[in-house]
């Protein structure tokens, strides 16, 4: 199972590059509207990866939350589809690989959903 925490990391650099790459690297070969694609993968990136390091931090103090681990790997599913969908269209794949963006998003939608029920009763 992955560690979580180094996960985040990973991904928090990675969308600080791509971040900046899209504000230098594209502001003059891309159109607006593919600036706001790109824009929009960087957010959900940064978000989701954000709650990849919340759960890595739930699973120091409670390791045996299995379910915990199934909704950090939906999130990092979802910010490989939703954003990566994103970055490939910006960068120039067809218009319609749009159409698989919405599965990364019920991926994060499925990931949050998984760690509410996981942590429900934590507090009780």
């Amino acid at each position: 199972m992955p560690n979580f925490i180094s996960l985040a990391a990973l991904n928090l650099m990675l969308a600080v590059i791509l971040g900046a790459f899209g504000a230098h690297g594209l502001k003059e070969r891309v159109t607006s509207e593919q600036l706001a694609w790109w824009h929009t993968g960087v957010n959900y990136h940064f978000w989701h990866a954000l709650g990849l390091f919340g759960i890595g931090l739930l699973l120091l103090n409670q390791p045996a939350l299995n379910a915990a681990r199934s909704a950090g790997l939906l999130l990092q599913i979802g910010i490989v589809i939703f954003s990566g969908s994103l970055y490939a269209m910006t960068l120039g794949a067809p218009r319609w690989f749009g159409a698989i963006t919405p599965i990364g998003g019920l991926a994060f939608i499925a990931g949050w959903a998984v760690l509410a029920w996981a942590t429900l009763k934590l507090g009780q």
